[in-house]
């Protein structure tokens, strides 16, 4: 019986590992793509909905590198801010009213969700691939670290979208990090 339970629980630890790297290896997969930073409103499906691939913010980033993994963030930040809605009125940007078009685009929902979930990191600790970073720029800004490190050093580059499309860069520490999460 052990030893089927340590069995299960590397089967879920390997799983668990070839997500984030479907996961990573998706966000890297964005930075090919030609992508224009717009991140105006728009009425897309609900769920699995998306704005067209050419176009995106920091946020979509994040939750198309999800998706490859069977993750809708769109869905489940939706649903937990139907039941969680006061966790979210705290600071609502632009909308008043909960709309499924737009919500899981804005980083203060994603950053209540994960909160929400759990994956909350302390902002000095390790780095790892997968780990999803808001910054204090703007409304916020948000990124995934990916499995290559900068030369030289012993830190993760990022993949995010800060103007012309998602990018590979040293970001990690370029402005002031708000959150870290390992979901």
């Amino acid at each position: 019986m052990k030893l089927i339970v340590i069995l299960l629980l590397s089967l879920s630890s390997f799983a668990q590992r070839s997500a984030i790297q479907k996961i990573v290896d998706h966000a890297k997969w964005q930075t090919t793509q030609q992508v224009t930073y717009n991140g105006k409103y728009m009425q897309i499906n609900y769920p699995g909905g998306d704005v067209p691939s050419n176009i995106g913010v920091c946020t979509d980033v994040i939750i198309r590198a999800y998706r490859t993994v069977n993750i809708d963030l769109q869905k489940l930040v939706h649903e937990d801010m139907l039941l969680h809605k006061i966790d979210y009125d705290k600071r609502r940007f632009y909308n008043k009213k909960l709309d499924s078009n737009i919500d899981h685009r804005r980083t203060f929902n994603l950053r209540t969700f994960f909160t929400r979930k759990g994956a909350k990191q302390p902002i000095d600790s390790d780095y790892l691939p997968g780990d999803i970073v808001f910054w204090d720029i703007a409304a916020g800004h948000v990124g995934i670290v990916v499995d290559i490190k900068v030369p030289g050093t012993n830190r993760y580059y990022v993949v995010h979208n800060i103007c012309c499309g998602p990018k590979m860069e040293d970001f990690l520490y370029r402005a002031k990090i708000i959150d870290h999460y390992r979901w």
